[in-house]
């Protein structure tokens, strides 16, 4: 019995030290073992989601490497365009920085890791070696060469570039290539998750990711006139807080689904949180025929126009409510043999509402060149009347337009001021020979006084009143029989500026 009981405290210890150990062993489990809260579950998931995007989208990245042959003498520090282009600024700062530091002055060949080198990203867009990219990367580069997160290292050629869009297109001599999925932009909502995947600061292959801010976003790069760079692009970007820095552009903006959206191109200053991508649908339509024809041809109207909302019309015109006002007509755009005017208020494109120059734009650049345009139209009768009318334009190449050729430098004549501080006189072949005008219908003004309400719309002389709220001036008995109609809501003026057809709104001042 004596042994037998000690058996059994034997036993008994032995249990009890095995439910300890379990006990302790359960305690000492990992939080995974034990019952997961939702909340955590989906943080988890989450968490998985954004890295299958970077595995599955890196594949598709590329280093985009280029060589220029350095010229330090264009550079200039100061240009407000190199805020925008990050990359440019930084490139351009380093080979200056190495040209003072070089006894030659130029390196014999430009390298990859010498002066002139620079580098960006790029998206495989086609298994057979085609790398969607931007255009301020490699515009100019005399060598480009793409590295793919395994190493492989390609020399690359440039099969076209857009600079309206900044979009470019590279060839590689490869196949079978992994493939970026671009995504409809036009389906991207503000707010939700953005990735971007590039070259920063040359660390390759970085993540970074936040969201959409924006879409839509114009007049991002500087526009000082008609005929500047910010006024030729189209400027229709994603914004997104998503962390962009030099090396990010030409790479991709993702949605969580593995779809570029957008391709980085542009931010505003360093560590701002403010970063803008090309819509994936504009990079795709100009990649496609960048690829098929070498060149993006674009269609385009020639004209200038404001938001309706935003012009000094809102004020005078009923039954209103959007579109936009056409300021200029281009001399050498196709709008100039229709029958638009000046101050005409385009409502519609092909039945589709515009209220903005971006939709205005998109509308006429997703028409083939030569296309016929038919636009719904407002035009004034006088103030507060007018009629819809249909106006049709056969669109146009667009070109790179030359700078108007300023007028000759003038004396104001001594003629008796007809109001709003102008001087004007009948137009005659000697006037117009003096001023370096072709117009030959309108009056010539030669005098405006300064601070007077023809002065503060940017009136001059040498410019050509072709109307006076609608009516047709050939002379000066004309105008000033117009201008006695004037009431306290202004006078609408049309007139031929520098060859190019806009219109003002005159207040009397009481010059």
């Amino acid at each position: 019995m004596r042994n037998q009981k000690c058996r059994m405290n034997t036993i008994q210890a032995v249990l009890c030290r095995a439910a300890v150990a379990g006990a302790l062993a359960i305690a000492s489990l990992p939080l995974a073992a034990k019952e997961v809260s939702a909340g955590l579950e989906m943080a988890r998931q989450l968490n998985e989601a954004f890295i299958e995007v970077a595995d599955t989208v890196s594949a598709a990245v590329v280093v985009v490497e280029v060589a220029h042959q350095p010229d330090f003498a264009g550079f200039d520090s100061d240009n407000p365009l190199l805020d925008a282009l990050p990359e440019l600024r930084k490139q351009l700062e380093e080979d200056f920085e190495k040209r003072k530091r070089s006894d030659r002055s130029k390196p014999s060949e430009p390298r990859f890791d010498g002066p002139g080198a620079g580098r960006g990203s790029g998206i495989v867009i086609r298994k057979d070696g085609y790398i969607l990219t931007n255009t301020h990367v490699v515009e100019g580069a005399e060598k480009i060469r793409v590295r793919f997160k395994d190493g492989k290292e390609y020399p690359a050629v440039v099969r076209g570039i857009d600079p309206q869009s900044d979009i470019a297109v590279l060839k590689i001599d490869a196949s079978d290539l992994h493939v970026a999925k671009l995504g409809d932009s036009s389906k991207t909502r503000v707010g939700e998750f953005a990735i971007a995947i590039g070259a920063p600061f040359d660390l390759d292959y970085s993540v970074t990711f936040g969201h959409v801010s924006a879409k839509g976003r114009t007049h991002i790069i500087p526009s000082q006139g008609e005929n500047s760079i910010g006024a030729s692009m189209d400027q229709d970007f994603i914004q997104t807080d998503a962390s962009i820095n030099p090396g990010n552009s030409g790479g991709p903006l993702v949605n969580i689904y593995s779809e570029v959206i957008g391709i980085n191109t542009l931010i505003r200053g360093l560590r701002t949180g403010i970063g803008f991508a090309i819509p994936s649908n504009l990079a795709r339509q100009v990649s496609d025929q960048l690829i098929d024809d070498g060149k993006y041809t674009r269609a385009w109207l020639g004209i200038s126009v404001e938001p309706f909302k935003d012009s000094e019309l809102r004020h005078l015109v009923e039954g209103v409510s959007t579109g936009l006002v056409v300021g200029i007509i281009q001399p050498d755009g196709p709008a100039i043999d229709s029958d638009l005017k000046p101050s005409d208020i385009i409502t519609a494109v092909e039945g589709q509402p515009v209220s903005n120059a971006l939709e205005l734009r998109t509308a006429v650049r997703s028409k083939k060149v030569g296309s016929n345009l038919t636009l719904d139209v407002y035009r004034m009768d006088g103030f507060r009347k007018g009629k819809n009318i249909k106006i049709m334009i056969k669109s146009a190449e667009w070109l790179q337009p030359n700078m108007p050729v300023a007028a000759r430098s003038r004396k104001s004549e001594d003629k008796t001021s007809q109001g709003f501080g102008l001087t004007v006189q009948a137009l005659t072949k000697e006037l117009a020979e003096k001023y370096g005008v072709n117009v030959t219908e309108g009056v010539i003004v030669t005098g405006v006084k300064p601070g007077s309400a023809a002065a503060q719309k940017r009136i001059k002389a040498g410019d050509i009143i072709t109307e006076v709220d609608r009516k047709p001036i050939t002379s000066l008995k004309e105008f000033r029989e117009a201008i006695k109609s004037a009431n306290s809501e202004g006078l609408l003026i049309n007139l031929v500026s520098d060859g190019i057809p806009r219109f003002q709104i005159l207040k009397d001042s009481g010059d």
